[in-house]
């Protein structure tokens, strides 16, 4: 099977697996939306409005993510020759910056019930709405986590922080309600302000990651010492330098120059790239490498030795 093929069948596999996770990222959203606005609407808790409107948040940023998708796992066409990838960078950011904005309107709702605590109605119902969420965002989250192992997709990854948060936003509700119940009114809406800080912090975070790849930021350390690693040890090697490297949506792409020995047969030399590019597609399925091959009398004394064995 050529490398072309597998390309095929490994965007395939990336494809289906993003899907999967991502619908049912948007069923469970929905279910759980549903049963908090019941749960907000009978116990009147400002920190279960926070559950709805993280809940919101959450449907609205997976139907993004399953839109875009579809959109940056497009081939390259003749005006977008290096592909649609940025798409999930893009939505990344969308996502943070929409969830910026729901979260400061949390925020100044918990400090506006914090001057002026209720007791809750019926807090049991809001209990168990939080203990299902619960439960069900952790299974979800599981399985965005082995997606994210297989897939490395970073719309699945910021996803994924959204469900994260929730466990532990879900877990704080809890304490609050069950505070509420014995008397401590104040707690739902100091929980509550806690749980807008933490989303803010969170969407900050996937909204700097997403900046950072439209920046073409280049692969992470240990990527580049595995790159390293494989190319400086290949037989026939003298050297490698320029390496250059960024990643846009699935797909990572590889730029280095190799050192080969000067009398080396054109063919020989074209052969050993091939080999390692084969070799790194294995590493990082997906990728997109472009090997230039050097003869070692011509290499600049900057670049003589880097990498070397």
């Amino acid at each position: 099977m050529n490398v072309k093929a597998k390309k095929i069948i490994k965007t395939n596999q990336y494809t289906n697996l993003v899907t999967k996770a991502t619908n049912l990222a948007i069923l469970l959203s929905l279910t759980l939306l549903i049963l908090k606005i019941l749960a907000w609407w009978y116990t009147k808790s400002i920190s279960m409005l926070a559950a709805c409107i993280d809940s919101l948040v959450d449907i609205t940023s997976s139907t993004i993510n399953l839109f875009i998708i579809f959109y940056s796992l497009q081939p390259a066409d003749p005006e977008h020759t290096f592909g649609h990838g940025k798409a999930e960078s893009l939505s990344a950011l969308a996502q943070s910056m929409f969830i910026l904005g729901s979260t400061l309107f949390l925020c100044l709702n918990s400090i506006k019930y914090l001057s002026h605590p209720e007791k809750l109605h019926y807090p049991i119902i809001g209990i168990l709405v939080i203990i299902i969420s619960f439960f069900l965002t952790l299974i979800l989250v599981i399985f965005q986590k082995k997606v994210i192992h297989k897939t490395n997709s970073q719309a699945t990854h910021a996803d994924m922080i959204h469900y994260e948060s929730d466990i532990l936003i879900n877990s704080a509700i809890l304490i609050a309600l069950f505070l509420n119940y014995f008397g401590i009114h104040r707690a739902d809406s100091i929980i509550a302000l806690i749980i807008g800080l933490f989303i803010f912090y969170n969407a900050f975070k996937v909204g700097y990651k997403a900046i950072q790849s439209l920046l073409d930021q280049a692969l992470p350390n240990k990527e580049k010492k595995i790159i390293i690693n494989l190319v400086s040890s290949w037989p026939g090697v003298k050297g490698a330098h320029q390496l250059k490297t960024r990643k846009s949506g699935p797909t990572r792409f590889i730029q280095l120059h190799l050192v080969l020995d000067d009398y080396l047969p054109l063919i020989k030399s074209h052969c050993i790239a091939e080999q390692i590019e084969l070799a790194l597609n294995k590493k990082f399925p997906n990728s997109d490498i472009i090997i230039h091959q050097d003869p070692y009398s011509v290499v600049s004394k900057k670049y003589k030795g880097y990498f070397n064995n």
